[in-house]
C-alpha cells in the first residue's frame, strides 16, 4: 500500500483574546466540549500532559462506543501564541494515521485570528485524508460556536 499525504490549512476568526482562545484550546476540560467533529460524536481526555514533550490522549467517536484513540506529542508550546504537535489516529491498535499540526493565534481587532496547518500521513489509504479533513474543520466549526457564546474582551 502506498503512502498516502495531504496538507491543509484552516482558518477562523474568534471573538475572544489569544489568552483565552490558548486556553479552551489546551485545556482537556474544554477540549472535551469543542473537539468533537459531529453533534452525536465525543471527546474524551484519558490522559493530559501540556509540556514540551508531554503526551496527551484521547478517544473520540460516537457517543456510545467512542472507537478512535488520539496520542498527542507536543513539541512547541509558546502562549498565547503558537503550538505545534504530532497526532496518531488508532483504533483497535492499528495506526491509521500520523499528522503534525499548528496551531497560529494573532490578536486581532475583533479577538483572535487562528490558524491551523495541518500536515497528515495515511497509512490506511486516501479516504483517511478526507475523513481527517472533515475532523478537523467539524472540531473548528464547534470551537467557533464555542467561543462565540463567551464574552468578547473588553476593549481598552
Amino acid at each position: 500500500m502506498t503512502l498516502d499525504t495531504r496538507s491543509f490549512d484552516l482558518n477562523r476568526a474568534l471573538p475572544i483574546a489569544p489568552e483565552q482562545l490558548w486556553n479552551i484550546m489546551t485545556d482537556p476540560t474544554h477540549r472535551e466540549k469543542w473537539g468533537a467533529p459531529e453533534e452525536n460524536m465525543v471527546l474524551t481526555v484519558e490522559k493530559s500532559d501540556l509540556k514540551v514533550g508531554g503526551q496527551d490522549r484521547h478517544r473520540c467517536g460516537p457517543a456510545e462506543a467512542p472507537e478512535f484513540v488520539v496520542e498527542t506529542r507536543w513539541y512547541d508550546l509558546t502562549a498565547p501564541t503558537r503550538a505545534v504537535f504530532t497526532e496518531t489516529l488508532l483504533i483497535q491498535d492499528n495506526t491509521l494515521c500520523t499528522s503534525l499540526v499548528t496551531y497560529s493565534l494573532v490578536a486581532s481587532d475583533e479577538g483572535t485570528q487562528l490558524g491551523v496547518t495541518v500536515a497528515v500521513s495515511s497509512f490506511s489509504g486516501p479516504e483517511t485524508l478526507d475523513e481527517f479533513l472533515e475532523g478537523w474543520s467539524g472540531g473548528l466549526d464547534n470551537l467557533e460556536r464555542y467561543t462565540s457564546q463567551m464574552n468578547k474582551t473588553p476593549k481598552p
